[in-house]
């Protein structure tokens, strides 16, 4: 019997969990082991997973249009009688490809990394790594989860533990965070649930229909033919609605075919919301709702506060990781299952990222938080992966996945970078510091360099994954023609803001007299520990070897964005004329 690896890795923190509740709250350094061995654990097995992604053989999922998985778990959860519809299956069914390997490992580092900057929480010691326990299988869960209720079960659950953890463990005004970062976040999924409803009476599993009439036998791996030839016989009505099995397939909704004549997210005779066709209305209920994620003007206002309040560690979880699910949801669903609606609102998510971009440059230009800033630096950096996407070429989408992997590296020493200062003086005020570089040299070094690295100084990981954005929404002119020039001309200037901002910052606080607003914390301004050098020495490696030699990720991420861009751009446009004309 194969391991089950990638349960393995989901499920390993609740199982530590487990072990954690049972332990008195006196040992409040057992609960800091357990969370850190977990991590480490799960790291290990994440490797594995890279391992056997990069020596297995694909296997394709469905029929048509479909991308290449590997390490597949699947099995029934939920069955389901729909009456006179058919029979809904719910599986449990997960899965790697191109797409969600990079964020998979981008995942197990930072969640590492906040395991080490946890180490000083004192406060309910023990419920505090239980909620990050929970977290971490369920970011992890939400990567692999193949089935789009399965996904959306963990997607929704993170509101839990990330409202707790803010709510109890962050600043003065954690309450208001906590909340509105509760309800920004609910709302996005009241909108993903609508679109899963549509999803759940319009799509059907072939294999299963198959089998209910006769097509196929039970047991029987079918060949493509067969299966076809069920598709066949649905999309002619010649199947009783009572036969076909529904399923929350993300593979199978990938397929045109998949969905049942007549029902409101069909090609084939679909139904209009508004005068609208419904697949474009799903596309946007997607597109807002990992919008709100991501998150991108003007959903974005939730993501500040919730920085600024959230202890260090929950901060860096969160811009390097959470914000990341959003841009993967984005693709995963919307992109995929409906790519007509990229095709149809191709230039305004181009123009949504661009305003993101330069609205988040000048937000955060006038910003006297550091952590502030920094939350509006997190906003202008998915404003250049929704421009990668709208682009809809090699270069934009690669530039976009380089992105969400780069930011995730670059966030997480920000915050780190943030949480030092902080811990000393308890202030993140940019105007009470000055001449920092006298007290805390090799602070203010991988200060100064982690901020280079965020402007995209050629080098590290920030300057390719900007390029290929910028390469991308060149070339979409002639490409695609769903930007025009004049988009990528704006987007690279905007990055001489972003210079100004970081660079002002770094002439304010560590240049000049050493001077400290809150005098009795001069003598506790001492420099980086060997706990702080080793979160920042490997994540600072990372971006410089990621900005060295791009191709140890762009050839993990070539293949599925290959098959994704000609999926898009040809399916899409198919798609699109079958609904409009």
């Amino acid at each position: 019997m194969k391991f089950p690896l990638l349960s393995f890795i989901v499920w390993l923190p609740i199982g530590s969990l487990l072990i954690l509740l049972f332990i008195p709250q006196r040992y409040q350094k057992v609960f800091r082991y357990i969370a850190l061995c977990t991590m480490l654990l799960q790291g290990i097995g994440v490797g594995f997973v890279l391992k056997h992604f990069m020596l297995g053989a694909d296997l394709l999922i469905g029929t048509g249009a479909s991308s290449s998985l590997r390490l597949l778990e699947k099995a029934s959860w939920l069955r389901l009688s729909l009456g006179n519809l058919g029979t809904l299956t719910i599986d449990y069914f997960l899965g790697v490809d191109g797409l969600n390997i990079t964020l998979l490992l981008l995942s197990m580092v930072i969640l590492i990394v906040g395991v080490i900057a946890s180490w000083n929480i004192q406060k309910h010691t023990k419920a505090y790594f239980a909620l990050y326990l929970s977290l971490s299988t369920l970011i992890i869960g939400s990567f692999i989860a193949l089935d789009l209720l399965l996904f959306y079960f963990f997607f929704e659950i993170i509101l839990l533990p990330m409202y707790f953890l803010i709510g109890i463990w962050g600043g003065t005004k954690r309450a208001y965070a906590a909340i509105k970062f509760f309800l920004y976040t609910l709302l996005g999924t009241i909108f993903l649930l609508m679109t899963i409803i549509g999803l759940s009476l319009s799509v059907y599993d072939p294999v299963g229909t198959g089998i209910n009439i006769g097509v196929i036998a039970p047991g029987e791996t079918p060949s493509a033919e067969k299966v076809a030839t069920v598709q066949a016989m649905v999309q002619a009505n010649q199947v009783a609605p009572e036969n076909v099995v529904h399923s929350f397939s993300l593979m199978l909704m990938t397929d045109a075919a998949n969905f049942v004549p007549g029902t409101t997210l069909s090609l084939v005779d679909g139904k209009t919301i508004g005068g609208q066709p419904g697949r474009l209305i799903a596309f946007l209920c997607l597109t807002i709702g990992f919008l709100i994620k991501l998150p991108a003007i003007p959903f974005h206002t939730w993501l500040p506060d919730a920085h600024v309040e959230a202890p260090t560690p929950i901060s860096i979880l969160l811009a390097a990781i959470l914000l990341k699910i959003g841009g993967y949801g984005f693709i995963r669903t919307a992109y995929s299952i409906f790519p007509e609606g990229a095709i149809h609102y191709g230039f305004w998510i181009g123009m949504l990222g661009l305003f993101s971009i330069i609205y988040a440059a000048l937000n955060a230009l006038a910003m006297q938080d550091l952590k502030r800033m920094i939350a509006y630096s997190s906003i202008f950096h998915m404003g250049f992966v929704l421009l990668g996407l709208a682009s809809l070429t090699h270069e934009g989408v690669n530039g976009a996945l380089y992105q969400m992997f780069s930011h995730g590296l670059i966030a997480a020493m920000l915050f780190i970078i943030v949480g030092v200062i902080h811990d000393r003086t308890k202030d993140s005020i940019i105007e009470n510091y000055s001449g920092l570089a006298t007290k805390m040299p090799y602070y203010t070094t991988v200060a100064v360099i982690v901020f280079f690295a965020t402007f995209g100084l050629p080098g590290f990981s920030g300057f390719i994954a900007e390029l290929l954005v910028l390469l991308g929404a060149f070339r979409s002119a002639s490409f695609n023609a769903f930007l025009p020039r004049w988009v990528a001309i704006v987007a690279t200037l905007s990055i001489f803001l972003q210079a100004i901002y970081l660079l002002w910052t770094i002439q304010r606080m560590f240049w000049g007299t050493f001077s400290l607003r809150y005098q009795q914390c001069k003598d506790s301004l001492s420099d980086l520990t060997a706990r702080e050098y080793t979160m920042l020495v490997p994540l600072l490696l990372l971006i410089l070897i990621l900005g060295i030699f791009p191709s140890l990720l762009l050839d993990i991420m070539n293949p599925f964005v290959n098959y994704f861009v000609t999926m898009v751009n040809e399916v899409g446009r198919q798609n699109l004329e079958k609904i409009v004309h």
